[in-house]
């Protein structure tokens, strides 16, 4: 392992957080290990997609010599040359996007300690949830597989095929700990609902006005999790019993319940923010929580803490924006390479997001007042110099 935060910057960090016996088996466990000895042996090609994403949006030349000149300075390549572009590209065609998911899934865990500012809340870890849209090449297959927003303009067509990720994240360290994909046809609501496999006792997870219903609700708390979302200011929430903080336990129905016979019991907070009424901004707010004794679970604390889910915001932007780089859509020309590119974007911020919560640990710090640009341009620049622990 290395010695310092700095040792993991570059390759380097994608071998210590992906280390090569991890990909060879989860390329093993996918299929995708070759019968002959290839010039881009499928871990290779791994790190090759994982560094597509760490310099986006830079070319396949540009990004191969880049991973492999720190081996070359150190002797490893031996007479190993870097493949044509054409070579690159059918690699990532045998490669497929499953390692690549398989890989995330081994490996996005929670992060954050007890320590880390903004985690936990009285005991409990912080997570939030919601959704957003990647931009992706406008091609036929592209489009029959992820479908196209519709628009107000002209023909009603959004001017790029899109797809729709619903992603759950730990707030304190801002890892993303699980993620659906599916075309811009299917709903937030339907992917959020595939994410409480990764939760359990022990959490509480934010999330938005949108989300509200009775199956999404129990299928949260079934894992176990505890709850505290927005409310739309047109639900109904009679006051059942009236508590010392100001807050009410209510109950919600099902819309496929009209007989009101199966009730879900919430308590109820309301309060009001100062300043312009904007989504993270003043206005009435209300939310519904799974936390129902006040004196553990004071109202004005809970309602403080509401604001914390627009972390994940922030790290949409971390991804989307400053990772991937602004208004850049997603190259790749069919739906295969276009999942593949979006798991890649997603480890490679993990691994980033481990570099720097191990940073504050080691100097102490508030993960907030890290830099996540910083980081990324310190893992570009560092990339030739620290190879890490793997050959082609």
């Amino acid at each position: 392992m290395a010695s310092s935060a700095s040792d993991l910057s570059g390759l380097g960090l994608l071998t210590w957080v992906y280390p090569p016996g991890l990909v060879d088996r989860v390329v093993a466990a996918c299929g995708r290990a070759e019968q002959l000895r290839r010039l881009l042996p499928a871990r290779l090609v791994v790190y090759f997609v994982l560094g597509l994403a760490l310099f986006s949006p830079a070319p396949y030349l540009e990004v191969m010599p880049h991973l492999v000149a720190g081996l070359r300075g150190l002797g490893l390549l031996g007479d190993w040359h870097v493949p044509a572009k054409s070579s690159l590209f059918r690699a990532r065609q045998r490669l497929g996007f499953e390692p690549l998911q398989v890989l995330f899934a081994a490996t996005a865990k929670p992060m954050a300690g007890e320590l880390t500012p903004g985690a936990f809340w009285r005991g409990l870890r912080v997570l939030a949830v919601d959704g957003t849209c990647w931009d992706v090449a406008d091609t036929e297959a592209n489009e029959a597989a992820f479908g196209r927003p519709g628009s107000g303009r002209g023909a009603k067509r959004s001017a790029f095929v899109q797809v729709r990720m619903a992603a759950l994240v730990e707030v304190g360290s801002h890892a993303v700990l699980d993620a659906e994909l599916a075309g811009c046809r299917t709903g937030e609501v339907t992917l959020v609902g595939r994410l409480p496999r990764s939760c359990t006792a022990g959490q509480l997870v934010l999330a938005d006005r949108e989300f509200l219903g009775v199956p999404l609700w129990r299928a949260f708390t079934d894992s176990g999790a505890d709850l505290l979302w927005r409310v739309s200011a047109n639900r109904v929430l009679p006051v059942n019993k009236l508590l010392r903080d100001g807050s009410w336990l209510s109950h919600i129905h099902a819309t496929i319940d009209p007989g009101k016979r199966d009730p879900v019991q919430v308590r109820v907070l309301a309060y009001h923010l100062k300043g312009p009424a904007t989504n993270s901004g003043g206005g009435d707010y209300r939310l519904v929580t799974t936390l129902l004794d006040p004196r553990r679970y004071p109202a004005r604390q809970l309602a403080a803490l509401y604001r914390e889910r627009w972390e994940i915001e922030s790290v949409f932007a971390e991804i989307k924006t400053f990772q991937r780089g602004a208004k850049v859509v997603l190259s790749s020309k069919t739906p295969d390479g276009v999942l593949q590119q979006i798991w890649a974007h997603l480890l490679v911020h993990h691994a980033l997001r481990e570099l720097m919560l191990r940073t504050e640990a080691t100097r102490q710090l508030d993960p907030d007042r890290i830099s996540f640009t910083e980081t990324l341009r310190s893992a570009r620049r560092s990339v030739t110099v620290t190879p890490g622990g793997f050959s082609p």
